[in-house]
């Protein structure tokens, strides 16, 4: 009950937090929701670590999220920050994933392979005086059809297709867009996948890892405080710390 208590107090003070800086704009105040919300940062540039991209990178793109979150974040619409804030990070880090380029790591010398088929499609139709097939290019490069045929499937990473392209699906019909043809983003899919991932993970935890995870992330407080409240060392708060970012480490690899 007294966990319960603490916990609606400390969210509260969050609460009257957003709302005097919704008003005033006062930049300590916005530091300290930033620094009081960091967790967040955490878990969603955690997701997208080992995907091509530095975890430095991730994280400080995620912050910027965070921050932007915070900024537009008004508080009188009644719903909790955290459902604000899931997808205006994952946003950024989609977004810094598109602008960032090649998401998927194409082979050097695949690469390579197809600038030379490039320069051949432009070369044998003036040698054979036709379209020059899979097998024509293959000749002409050295190269066996199915390696041709693989470094063609694995360019079109490198070309994105438009989705106001058009696309007939059967004759006499009229042609679509692809954008018509692909499904769209729930809205809502972020932030209910971030909520089942501390669900999961906090299935994980001992009673003890699950009052520091509360005092640590949920009321925001400091090792040291911690460490005075349940009467153990600074030391030991910090390891069984890091002992809950290991399983929530291990149950976000199983959702991926």
């Amino acid at each position: 009950m007294a966990k319960t208590k603490a916990s609606l107090e400390r969210r509260k003070e969050i609460k009257e937090k957003f709302e005097q800086f919704h008003k005033t704009g006062d930049k300590k105040l916005r530091a300290e929701l930033i620094e009081e919300h960091m967790y967040i940062v955490d878990i969603l540039s955690n997701k997208y670590v080992g995907k091509g991209i530095e975890k430095d990178d991730l994280y400080q793109v995620a912050s910027l999220g965070l921050i932007y979150a915070i900024d537009r974040y008004d508080p009188s619409k009644g719903y909790e920050f955290s459902s604000f804030a899931t997808p205006t990070i994952m946003g950024e880090l989609k977004r810094y994933f598109r602008d960032k380029g090649w998401v998927i790591r194409v082979p050097r010398r695949i690469q390579n392979l197809y600038k030379k088929i490039n320069t051949a499609k432009k070369i044998l139709p003036q040698e054979l005086q036709r379209t020059p097939t899979i097998k024509d290019i293959a000749s002409y490069l050295g190269e066996d059809e199915e390696t041709i045929l693989e470094t063609i499937e694995a360019s079109k990473v490198y070309s994105p297709q438009s989705l106001d392209m058009k696309y007939q699906v059967q004759k006499g019909e009229n042609a679509v867009d692809l954008s018509d043809m692909i499904g769209k983003d729930d809205k809502n899919f972020d932030s209910v996948e971030l909520k089942d991932l501390i669900e999961k993970s906090t299935q994980r935890l001992n009673d003890l890892e699950k009052e520091i995870l509360e005092l640590r992330y949920y009321e925001g407080r400091t090792q040291v405080d911690i460490a005075e409240k349940l009467s153990i060392s600074q030391m030991t708060v910090s390891r069984i710390e890091k002992k809950i970012l290991q399983k929530f480490t291990i149950e976000m690899k199983k959702m991926q």
